[in-house]
């Protein structure tokens, strides 16, 4: 069964590496250096000196300078997409800057201020931001204590109780603010131009930029033209759905390297994505676990029974988004000494989304990822169910004690967040939303937690090998037709590790070779 992240293009990501260390070293370049003293010289109208070592981060770096100026002004940060790690960085830089000060005007989330963005003709995109002091992130503070700060963090087993209750409460207290902000349609935010003065305005009318849809271009070279194209939003919830189901089966068509294990390994991918594909298409999923699921074998199970717990509303299709942020987590959230927040950071990745996807207790509780914990994703699971209550109380503490949206009021949604966050976790709808956003987890979610609940119990003992056999017979003839010679050119193509370039035109057609719309 699958049980760990299925494997990028290993090939691919090393030269991504090899690239992206060539552009560090340009970046740390004293003449990098100079011209973003100049930049920021230029923007503030006074002298900007650099002042600390350079921040690296995921995938971006920063430059703290400090600003002439009698009285001193508060330091500032620059910040530069590593262009080999971001494939969409004007893009992203821009709907970053949006959302972050849509956020610090509409909630009580402490956002840094963002100055400026743009794009110098020498240096790139930028974004210039308010320098904030802090002492570390929440998850260094909730980690367990390890002296070699490059391994990843994990949720200290011994954490005190009190201190992880005290930290959890302020995350809560952003993530009910975020879920009480709505949106006509699911996509992201960028700026409307206005006169020099008048106020800053913002309107849905970007693509959702993804974390995995970087990583689609980024560590498996998947091509631009199969995702969606700049500037599409979407309308309904279900449409979203489809969309992401779609590059699922695009990663699974143009990861040429790594993608496939076997000839039952790519069978199992390719049938689990098409019938994904298909309950998306048919508006499924955005029911799935709700009181409104009348199509899966876990509602049917449910209604037999004599006396079966009534689930919440599944949140309205259209017209009724929330923000979600791929890359919100306890890293990017930074604590004093008195453990109390300072700031929310690093708002890339962030579009109005499905309300489903808000609805889910989060994903960064044990701090790593399922796919990626080490021992396995059945410990993963015991140990995350471990703390959820304690997230759950946090959650309750922060709707009781923050003002506005109470049930009937303007982004109220139907029932209280606690209570779908605990639903989401025991019907499996965060699963649904896991496997919906992440390609190489999507096995995982799919065949672990997702498929029985969908279409009822599979006969005992069955292999990892033959899954794919026990769901056949859902794919269309024309969709088992396709399935063999697909399997046949992803083994052929397995034979030889190059990096494949796509014409859009021919990436196209490929992808449609498999969709039988």
């Amino acid at each position: 069964m699958y049980a760990f992240q299925e494997e990028l293009d290993n090939f691919v990501w090393d030269k991504t590496d090899e690239d992206a260390h060539k552009s560090l070293m340009r970046m740390r370049h004293t003449k990098t250096c100079r011209g973003i003293e100049r930049l920021a010289g230029a923007l503030f109208g006074t002298q900007a000196t650099l002042v600390s070592p350079l921040i690296v981060g995921g995938f971006n770096v920063l430059y703290r300078l400090r600003l002439a100026g009698d009285p001193p002004t508060p330091d500032v940060m620059v910040r530069l997409p590593n262009p080999s790690l971001v494939p969409f960085a004007e893009e992203k830089t821009a709907q970053e800057t949006a959302t972050a000060q849509f956020i610090a005007d509409n909630t009580q989330i402490p956002v840094p201020h963002h100055f400026f963005h743009g794009l110098d003709r020498k240096l790139g995109p930028f974004v210039i931001i308010q320098y904030v002091e802090s002492c570390e992130s929440m998850s260094a503070r909730l980690t367990t204590p390890n002296e070699d700060l490059s391994v990843q963090h994990v949720l200290n087993p011994a954490v005190d109780e009190t201190l992880l209750e005290d930290v959890w409460a302020k995350a809560a207290r952003c993530l009910v603010q975020l879920s009480r902000l709505t949106f006509p349609r699911i996509g992201a935010l960028v700026e409307v131009k206005a006169d020099s003065d008048g106020p800053k305005s913002y309107t849905i009318a970007g693509r959702p930029i993804t974390h995995n849809m970087t990583d689609m271009v980024r560590l498996a070279n998947i091509p631009r033209s199969v995702l969606p194209p700049e500037g599409k939003t979407y309308a309904t919830a279900d449409e979203w759905y489809a969309a992401l189901a779609e590059m699922h089966l695009a990663q699974l068509v143009f990861q040429h390297n790594d993608a496939v294990q076997s000839a039952d390994d790519c069978r199992n991918k390719y049938v689990a994505r098409q019938v994904f594909r298909r309950l998306a298409k048919e508006g499924k999923l955005s029911s799935f676990g709700f009181a409104e699921d009348d199509w899966s074998a876990q509602s049917r199970a449910i209604k037999t029974v004599d006396s079966p717990a009534t689930l919440c509303p599944a949140p309205e299709g259209t017209c009724n988004f929330r923000l979600w942020s791929d890359d919100f987590r306890a890293g990017n959230m930074l604590l004093n000494k008195a453990d109390d927040l300072v700031a929310a950071i690093d708002w890339e990745f962030t579009y109005a989304a499905p309300a489903q996807f808000i609805l889910d207790a989060p994903w960064w509780l044990l701090l790593d990822t399922a796919e990626t914990w080490e021992e396995g994703i059945d410990d993963w699971v015991r140990t995350y169910e471990t703390r959820l209550e304690t997230w759950i109380a946090a959650v309750k503490r922060a709707e009781d004690s923050l003002s506005g949206a109470a049930a009937g009021q303007e982004g109220a949604l139907p029932a209280p967040l606690s209570t779908y966050m605990r639903e989401s976790w025991e019907t499996g709808r965060f699963w649904l939303s896991y496997g919906a956003r992440k390609s190489w987890a999507f096995d995982m979610a799919y065949w672990r937690f997702l498929d029985e609940r969908f279409f009822g119990k599979r006969p005992d003992g069955v292999l990892k090998e033959d899954l794919w056999k026990t769901r056949i017979d859902l794919l269309t003839d024309q969709e088992r037709a396709a399935m063999e010679p697909f399997v046949e050119r992803k083994l052929e193509e397995a034979k030889e590790r190059v990096i494949v370039n796509w014409e859009p035109e021919e990436a196209q057609k490929r992808l449609s070779e498999l969709l039988f719309d």
